[in-house]
């Protein structure tokens, strides 16, 4: 099986998991890595929000799995278009990872005023505005090592970044978790997904043996509230669903769509429907004043 990657080490070590996990369930089939570079890579210099508004990280992978060149890719779920290309699906989703931001190396309510703060996320921004308006937020775009060497070399004071990625390269220095329920991540964050085309039976047999019930339903909630937002990858919304016992709990938060932030936090049924969705949705954008 061709597995194609992006090529930062971050990218290779959730491939490096998706094959270790590929040998368990799946004893006997060879995996070979195909690495590829994508524009989110390459163009390092611009904001992601001013980058193309789907699959900045993901069309050269997508391009190779519609050619046939390569037999699945391996990503972070929440780089994955909502909208997918025709003929690709997600044949699987890993148990999540811990979906939290982290600061690092102090807590946020310990910087001083008018410390420098790096992050290329616009919800990142948009929260750390909200709840500390005199900090300075510069953009800070590469690879995490990149991003702890320009820590290191004291060109900020602080960088916001994903714990699940810092925990998956078992990065392990001083830094503090951010509240979910204040700081709530970015759709899908945390979740490993593995792509592959729809007409490949064997590919999809084979990947739903991997395949996290959990993470379905919880990413099923947050891509689904950000389809009906007509939201992307890079708007600033963060939402996290959470099964519980019969319930998903739902998290949100907006910004840019009303002239406040707008929040939601919600209890849904495992079989919800989607007018559940859109009810929050519409909320968030300001298209209705309240949740029925």
């Amino acid at each position: 099986m061709k597995v194609g990657s992006r090529e930062s080490k971050l990218a290779m070590r959730q491939t490096e998991i998706f094959v270790e996990r590929m040998a368990e369930e799946n004893p006997g089939i060879p995996c070979e890595i195909v690495g590829m570079k994508a524009l989110g890579d390459i163009d390092l210099t611009s904001r992601l929000d001013q980058l193309p508004s789907t699959g900045a990280f993901v069309r050269e992978l997508d391009e190779a799995l519609i050619r046939k060149s390569i037999d699945c890719s391996v990503n972070s779920l929440k780089d994955i278009p909502i909208v997918m290309d025709k003929g690709l699906i997600i044949g699987a989703m890993f148990p999540r990872d811990d979906p939290r931001d982290v600061i690092l190396p102090c807590p946020l309510e310990d910087l001083p005023k008018g410390a420098r703060v790096g992050t290329a996320s616009v919800r990142r921004e948009s929260i750390l505005k909200e709840l500390r308006p005199d900090l300075v937020i510069e953009p800070l775009r590469g690879n995490i090592h990149t991003r702890l060497s320009r820590l290191d070399a004291g060109d900020y004071d602080a960088i916001i970044l994903a714990k699940a990625g810092l925990d998956r390269m078992g990065i392990d220095r001083p830094m503090h978790v951010l509240d979910d329920s204040v700081f709530i991540p970015a759709p899908a964050q945390g979740i490993i997904a593995v792509e592959c085309r729809s007409d490949d039976t064997v590919a999809r047999e084979m990947l739903a043996r991997l395949d996290s019930r959990d993470s379905r339903l919880e990413a099923g909630v947050e891509r689904g509230i950000m389809k009906l937002m007509g939201a992307g990858c890079s708007s600033p919304v963060g939402i996290r669903a959470k099964v519980g016992n019969g319930s998903i709990h739902v998290e949100a938060v907006s910004y840019g769509f009303t002239d406040k932030p707008r929040r939601v936090s919600r209890d849904l049924p495992l079989d919800y429907v989607l007018d559940e969705l859109l009810g929050i949705a519409e909320y968030l954008t300001g298209k209705r004043d309240e949740i029925i």
